[in-house]
């Protein structure tokens, strides 16, 4: 049996979206909200490699979710906070 976290079964793009800002810290740099749809890395919120390692152990112990860099889609997940929050829901619907 699964242990569960102290989330719900399908967490929500506010909920995926707060845990980013908490995990990241990124608060501590006045970013409060982050439009679902804005490229996460590079030219939009300008996360990088170690904001990435950082984002997959944060979404794997809040919602018991694995993100490889092996996975070939990585970066389609990463791509944005739609997406993210989407891979994440998949993933528990099929867990």
């Amino acid at each position: 049996m699964k242990e569960e976290t102290g989330t719900t079964l399908q967490p929500s793009l506010e909920q995926v979206e707060e845990m980013v800002i908490r995990a990241l810290r990124l608060e501590e740099v006045g970013i409060t909200r982050i439009d679902p749809d804005v490229a996460l890395f590079g030219s939009g919120l300008g996360l990088d490699s170690i904001d990435a390692l950082e984002l997959a152990l944060a979404v794997s112990k809040e919602y018991g979710v694995t993100i490889s860099s092996e996975d070939p889609n990585v970066q389609q997940i990463f791509a944005s906070l739609e997406n993210l929050a989407t891979f994440i829901q998949t993933q528990r619907l099929d867990a």
